[in-house]
């Protein structure tokens, strides 16, 4: 866990003192990552900075798993932090292994511990270890360096990790490629992570809360779903985009907003789906077979005054939704084929429901959010704090 109390940080500018960061007061818990997201100058790069003392508080404290690291010497604390930044910083004279266990190394551990570690971790990012380990840097694509850069963070297996915009220099294939990599990783792990970006989608992607600020101050911390839903002000809103109803799809997986949609089997007497469908007002329903999978769907409108079994009229599916697809990508899929509704399927095939455009404007409509909330922060009250 990691607590902020209060810190600032002032810096004396051409005889004046400019205050970068003011009384900011936040809790990120075990296992979470929380995104700092604000204008440039907004001092979040600072306060994360604070954190692992590369920049040295003016006041306030900071607490890591419960203990005031004012008491620590620098180098121990940096030593217990990973520090993934944007210019990624491999030594350019030691090999792809070397850089990843520098922190290893130096804390003593043996040669085999440090190779597994540099292999396991290899292995986390799609890497194959016996092919890239004993290369140099400028071997690598911008790419791959910056997926090293992560990894070597992580290598002494420190339980805080701070990232100050990570993934900005890569090119958009890579830098999503990452994020998918750096989410399966924390999913693994379970690491508490402070992260400073520029990217609002970045930051709803990947954050458990997001902390947005404004000169020096913290105005909101909350769940990106809350943020996006009931932003704190005016500034709030505006930064976060006029599309922020759009945004909150990112935060819902299909299998997470299916319906409890009925099924009938191949089987199924035409009369008896009729009624199904009329019981339920709806003009299609979803074949499965015995485990539950789905084999196409059936319309009223096919079956209307026939005789037989719901296998005489199966339509195959021309889209279906993944269980963990996020909506904006199923909403994008039923504009794309022309469908007001998509069957959610696991990744058996496994019929888990159904998601329509009437749910996800329910949902966005209903202004509720996935997430429960963390807390909103005003200027004044993080003063007060």
């Amino acid at each position: 866990m990691i607590e902020l109390k209060n810190l600032s940080k002032t810096f004396n500018v051409n005889g004046k003192d400019v205050k970068a960061v003011d009384a900011v007061s936040l809790t990120v818990n075990e296992g979470e990552i929380c995104t700092f997201l604000g204008p440039s100058g907004c001092g979040k790069s600072t306060t994360l900075k604070m954190i692992n003392r590369l920049i040295t508080p003016t006041s306030g404290q900071v607490f890591i798993n419960g203990e005031d690291t004012s008491a620590l010497d620098e180098v121990t604390l940096r030593r217990h932090i990973g520090y993934v930044i944007q210019q990624i910083g491999l030594f350019p004279n030691m090999t792809i292994e070397e850089n990843i266990t520098v922190v290893p190394r130096l804390l003593g551990w043996d040669k085999k511990r440090c190779h597994d570690r540099a292999r396991e971790l290899m292995h986390m990012i799609k890497l194959e270890p016996k092919q890239y380990l004993q290369r140099y840097p400028r071997e690598l694509s911008g790419g791959q360096q910056q997926r090293i850069g992560v990894i070597r963070a992580l290598a002494a297996e420190a339980p805080v990790l701070l990232m100050d915009e990570p993934f900005g220099a890569v090119d958009p294939i890579n830098r999503e490629m990452i994020q998918n990599e750096f989410f399966e990783m924390q999913r693994a792990l379970n690491k508490t992570v402070i992260m400073v970006s520029h990217d609002i989608d970045e930051a709803i992607k990947l954050g458990d809360k997001i902390a947005i600020f404004r000169a020096g101050k913290l105005l909101q911390l909350d769940h990106p779903d809350t943020l996006l839903a009931h932003p704190v002000d005016d500034f709030v809103s505006n930064f976060v985009g006029q599309d922020s109803t759009l945004k909150r799809l990112l935060l819902v997986r299909a299998e997470d907003a299916a319906d409890n949609a009925p099924s009938v089997s191949p089987q199924t007497p035409v009369s008896d789906a009729l009624e199904l469908l009329d019981e339920h007002d709806r003009r299609y329903v979803v074949v499965t077979d015995e485990q539950n999978k789905a084999l196409g769907y059936v319309r009223r409108r096919d079956m209307h005054r026939q005789q037989g079994t719901c296998a005489d009229f199966l339509r195959p599916f021309n889209a279906t939704a993944s269980h963990d697809e996020h909506l904006r990508i199923l909403l994008s899929r039923m504009y794309e084929f022309n469908r007001a509704w998509l069957p959610v399927l696991d990744a058996d095939q496994v019929f888990l429901g159904e998601v329509t455009q009437e749910s996800i404007a329910a949902y966005l409509s209903s202004g509720r959010s996935r997430g429960a909330k963390t807390s909103i922060v005003s200027p004044a009250e993080a003063v007060a704090s």
